[in-house]
């Protein structure tokens, strides 16, 4: 009897620029086809102006039932009373983030292609891991490259879901899909060009 194959979700992350016309791009994006999460992710800016822009693209999710993550920033999460944050190695302990934020927030942590760091994670009470970069990206240069194999090893050990970052796009996603990913995580592919085709085109292998 052959495998059923796997399937994995998508979880988008947001370009460095949000302004503008990017609600408008988001829309378009999230009613292409099925998104399980899209994180705020934008550098530089302080809270307050965070929030501003934050605001809207939340409206946006809650209004389609996507889960809206703030990348890094507890306290922003807390303001937005957002779905979750996501902690890169140096944003903090989850065990600090989830008194902070409560039960229902989901945290993931951001674990390279370190299995250290992805038990500690999970022993802190994460509710996701992320691995990655799977390939290069220049959305967030990194010098972490992991093979498949670490999704494998994840998934034969551990309930806990895990994401793949990095340079993902439709062509080569699926080695990572059928290596154990429950998300997908993408960026570059859906904004750097026409946001409605390339989740489109996430979904036919998703």
């Amino acid at each position: 009897m052959s495998k059923k194959p796997r399937k994995a979700d998508l979880y988008l992350i947001s370009p460095q620029d949000v302004d503008g016309d990017f609600p408008a791009r988001l829309e378009r994006a999230l009613d292409a086809g099925p998104v399980a999460a899209f994180q705020f992710r934008v550098k530089d800016v302080d809270q307050h102006e965070a929030a501003r822009l934050a605001q809207p693209l939340l409206e946006i999710c809650r209004a389609r039932d996507v889960a809206f993550v703030v990348n890094d920033s507890v306290a922003l999460a807390k303001r937005l009373e957002a779905d979750g944050v996501h902690l890169g190695q140096q944003d903090g302990d989850v065990r600090d983030a989830r008194e902070e934020l409560g039960r229902e927030v989901q945290i993931g942590v951001t674990c390279h292609g370190s299995r250290h760091f992805a038990m500690d994670a999970g022993e802190a009470g994460a509710d996701y891991v992320a691995f990655g970069a799977f390939y290069p990206s220049n959305t967030k240069p990194t010098e972490h490259r992991p093979e498949p194999e670490i999704l494998e090893w994840w998934q034969g050990l551990f309930e806990l879901p895990c994401v793949a970052i990095g340079g993902i796009t439709p062509e080569n996603c699926t080695p990572l899909i059928e290596a154990g990913a429950d998300f997908i995580a993408v960026c570059g592919a859906v904004w750097n060009g026409d946001e409605a085709a390339a989740i489109k085109a996430f979904a036919d292998k998703l």
